[in-house]
Formats: structure tokens, C-alpha cells, sequence
């Protein structure tokens, strides 16, 4: 019964001003990551004008976490069984936990586009890279890198890692996936989108961290 009732409140249809995209659109991005990437995707709840589709009105992230009665979708479903596990929550977002395919590191979008393009420029390897509508660029990298981030700023010889406003996100964290809307702001894009040779195995944060750190110090200054 309890978890009948929750799949209900979760499900209300809580509309943006914009149009919605349809189970369809969503089931076939869905199994994109799925079975294309090997990613995981968990349904999340969305937001309209501060109110959260998981009916709790205390929400402390409304739009902007998982439904918490929602089953993940694996990596490697199927686009029937992305179809039908899907059809279950109209409207979800799609959310990607992190720490299982990928670890993410959080920097302030102007600085990861300036990044971005200076680690393309010097043939680096770069993994997806998506921006949120709230400013923030999130850049893939492969697990474990949220743990290791603060010793291999300090090895690179930045000793206030607070100071770059960059972050590490890992296991347990979530992010919301292009293109659905996060915290009602509006959508989630990629500024890299995924490719075979990095979505998969994305490189490891020491090859892209030196740059990121260097520009966000510089954004800062």
C-alpha cells in the first residue's frame, strides 16, 4: 500500500511552461545511456515554481533528486525495458548516479567552457561535459576521483583546494541528465556530448584537473 501511494504522489504530472517531452523522446534517451554509455539512470522528481513532484513539501532539493521508491534502470536495459519501467513515471527526470561508470568533477560553467576548450586545443582526453542552469559544468572523469581530488590538487601544488570553487562529486551523488530540466531552472545540456571513445571510460581526473584548476584559479583572480 505505502509504496503504491508514493508511486502516486510522485507521478503528478507537475508541468513547466514549456512542452513537455513525451515517454517516448524520454524512454529512447533513457536507454541511450543505458545501453549505449553503460550508465545507470534512476527517474527523478521534478519542479514547478519551488514545488517538487515527490509531495513532500519540506523537499530540501526540490526537482533536483531521485524518486525515492523508484528502481534504477541498469546499464544495459533495453529500449523495451527502458520503454516499460519508464511509462511507470510520466514526466521523471533523468538522473545518473555517480560513482558507479564515472565520478564528476563541479566547476563554475564559465571556467569549464574556458577549460573545455583549452584541453581540446591540447589534445587531451576529455569525457562528456554537461552544463546545468544554474551555472555549474560537470565534467566526467573516472571513478574514485572524488576521493582522490584533494591529494592530487595538493600534488599538483594547490593547498586550497576551496579557493578554485571546484568540487568532486562521487558515490552517492546524483546529477541530473541532458536534456531534463533540473530544480524547475530549465534543462541540462551537454557541452561535450558522450562519444564511444570517452563516454565509457572516461580519463582520469589527473590528465584534465591541472587545466581545470589553472582556469578556475585564473576566473577567480
Amino acid at each position: 500500500m505505502g509504496f503504491t501511494i508514493g508511486i502516486s504522489r510522485g507521478m503528478r504530472d507537475i508541468r513547466t511552461g514549456s512542452r513537455r517531452r513525451s515517454r517516448t523522446s524520454d524512454g529512447t534517451a533513457v536507454a541511450e545511456y543505458t545501453g549505449l554509455w553503460g550508465w545507470d539512470v534512476v527517474p527523478g522528481a521534478r519542479a514547478s515554481a519551488g514545488a517538487c513532484s515527490c509531495g513532500h513539501d519540506d523537499c530540501p532539493a526540490p526537482g533536483a533528486h531521485p524518486l525515492d521508491f523508484a528502481p534504477v534502470l541498469t546499464a544495459g536495459a533495453t529500449l523495451d525495458d527502458v520503454t516499460r519501467a519508464w511509462g511507470e513515471f510520466p514526466g521523471a527526470s533523468m538522473m545518473l548516479p555517480v560513482g558507479r561508470a564515472f565520478d564528476v568533477i563541479e566547476v563554475a560553467e564559465p571556467a569549464g567552457r574556458r577549460a573545455l576548450a583549452r584541453l581540446e586545443r591540447m589534445g587531451l582526453p576529455v569525457g562528456p561535459v554537461a552544463a546545468t542552469p544554474d551555472g555549474r559544468a560537470h565534467f566526467f572523469v573516472a571513478p574514485g576521483a572524488a576521493a582522490d581530488l584533494p591529494g592530487l590538487l595538493y600534488r599538483m601544488g594547490w593547498d586550497d583546494p576551496d579557493s578554485l570553487d571546484l568540487r568532486g562529486l562521487g558515490p552517492g551523488a546524483h546529477i541530473t541528465a541532458p536534456p531534463s530540466d533540473r530544480g524547475g531552472l530549465g534543462p541540462v545540456r551537454w557541452l561535450r556530448s558522450p562519444a564511444l571513445d570517452s563516454a565509457s571510460r572516461p580519463p582520469e581526473a589527473r590528465l584534465v584537473l591541472g587545466t581545470l584548476a589553472y582556469v578556475a584559479h585564473r576566473s577567480r583572480a
